[in-house]
Parts: C-alpha cells; sequence; structure tokens
C-alpha cells in the first residue's frame, strides 16, 4: 500500500470512529479493517451516499445482528466518507 492509500484508510478509519462503530473497533480490529477496507473500495468506485449507507446497515443488519437500521439515518455519515480525497490522487480530506 502506497503512502497516499495508506493515508486514506486512515482518514476512512478514523471518519468511521467518530461517527459509526457499531462494534467497538478497538476491540475487534481485524473485523473493522474489513469494514474499513470495502468501504475505501466502494470510495474508490464513486457510489452515492446511499449506497454506502445502505452496505453500512447491511454491515449492522448481516453481520452484526442489529434490527431496524434504517440508511437514511447513516446517509449524513455516507456523505462525509464521500468527501474524503482517497482516490489516487491523494490529497487532503474535505470534510
Amino acid at each position: 500500500m502506497n503512502e497516499q492509500n495508506s493515508q486514506g484508510r486512515r482518514w476512512i478509519e478514523d471518519l468511521l470512529r467518530r461517527h459509526w462503530d457499531p462494534i467497538g473497533a478497538d476491540t475487534r480490529p481485524a473485523e473493522f479493517a474489513t469494514f474499513v477496507a470495502e468501504v475505501e473500495r466502494l470510495i474508490g468506485m464513486q457510489v452515492r451516499p446511499r449506497e454506502l449507507a445502505e452496505y453500512l446497515v447491511r454491515v449492522e443488519t448481516e453481520s452484526l445482528g442489529y434490527q431496524d437500521s434504517d440508511p437514511k439515518m447513516l446517509v449524513p455519515v455516507a456523505r462525509k466518507l464521500l468527501r474524503l480525497n482517497v482516490s489516487s490522487r491523494g490529497g487532503e480530506p474535505a470534510a
């Protein structure tokens, strides 16, 4: 992983820890890293905020067993994630 990708992943990790951390990232770091990697991939695909929010909901419901999770509640987090400039061009976060 190059320095730009590494920095981008740290930005994603930080944002997810502050705004979406249903598993307690410090207690399950390997699982959290899997979620971060998928979020990074989705950002690179330039998905819409709703699509990214739906991924987070799938994690909550299918992987963690949450009920009544709603993508609308996670769209603000998805928007913040998508404002991060983690493309191969690098740069500073916009969030």
